[in-house]
């Protein structure tokens, strides 16, 4: 399982073998965005609209600060925590010496997206004099865990590769958007193209993962784990509000102000809308390995909001 084209490719093509340091140069105060306004759900909100302009801006820092806050915690707590497990042959799915290679080499990769995500926090909280607000990634890997606990008792191990999976397989606007705005701080929009083409490959080999991993499961596990993936999903997905009511707060706004503003700025509507576009290839992943052909799958998707009623199928 070589996804990256032969294990030479990844000494030179690698984030962590080839990239410098990237370091925030002067554009504070030359104008340049944290994070592009149309990806800051509450951004335009008229109650946040009314704020000084300190407070929006210490705002969109703060939004800059949780999406780098939560990558930190999540390629260390959850994405590493399975794929060392692979790359020590600890996974319980029978694999090649390759692939536990490879796991090995994205462990590393997933390190380096977490040291430079914290690294920019720093370098931008120091230079500006906003610092983050204190997050507590332990409730939302908790509730990811749940998931699996419910589905797949007694199987924290198979839980935990399928969080990976899911995950890995998602694809959100933030890697595919954040690069091409001009608008936002070099150091930023450097750091989410490093990171989009690491997952490239690593896309690619947690697909062949999850397709060796299905072939290897009895039946009734199959049905298991088809009913498992639909939380899986839904968990990795649906904002964590915590860090957002936290921000709005420090930014100024009272109690009841902060929950407007949430309700307001993610209706429940458009975070499915989001939330199926995210998981499309994942979808496509389960539907060509054969998950939503498993007896029950269909519906637990479609209970999931993931499958509108109108489709037949994921793709």
């Amino acid at each position: 399982m070589n996804p990256d084209g032969g294990e030479r490719d990844w000494y030179v093509r690698a984030g962590v073998r080839r990239d410098p340091r990237r370091l925030l140069g002067d554009e504070l105060h030359t104008g340049q965005l944290y994070f592009p306004p149309a990806l800051i759900p509450y951004g335009g909100h008229p109650l946040v609209r009314a704020l000084p302009a300190e407070a929006r801006e210490a705002l969109a820092a703060r939004h800059l600060f949780q999406y780098l806050g939560f990558t930190t915690h999540f390629e260390t707590q959850v994405v590493n925590r399975a794929t060392q497990r692979i790359a020590t042959g600890r996974s319980g799915v029978d694999g090649t010496a390759a692939t536990r290679l490879d796991a090995f080499r994205i462990y590393c990769d997933e390190g380096y997206h977490a040291l430079y995500s914290f690294d920019v926090i720093r370098q931008i909280s120091d230079t500006s004099g906003i610092e983050p607000v204190p997050y507590c990634f332990t409730p939302f890997r908790e509730q990811l865990d749940a998931v699996g606990v419910e589905a797949l008792p007694g199987q924290p191990v198979l839980a935990q590769l399928l969080q990976v999976v899911v995950f890995e397989t998602l694809v959100t606007a933030i890697l595919n958007e954040v690069p091409k705005d001009r608008r936002v701080l070099t150091v930023v929009r450097q750091i989410v193209r490093d990171h989009a083409r690491d997952e490239g490959w690593h896309h690619a080999f947690f697909s062949q993962f999850f397709r060796e991993l299905w072939t290897q499961q009895s039946p009734a596990q199959r049905v298991r784990i088809a009913r498992c993936l639909p939380g899986l999903i839904r968990s990795s997905l649906l904002p964590d509000l915590r860090p957002v009511r936290a921000a709005l707060t420090v930014a100024g706004l009272g109690a009841g102000q902060v929950e407007e503003v949430i309700r307001d700025s993610y209706p429940r509507a458009e975070t499915e809308r989001a939330m199926r576009a995210a998981a499309r290839h994942a979808l496509r992943l389960f539907e060509e390995t054969g998950v939503l052909a498993v007896a029950g799958a269909p519906d637990a998707f479609h209970a999931a909001g993931l499958l509108t009623e109108d489709q037949g199928d994921a793709s």
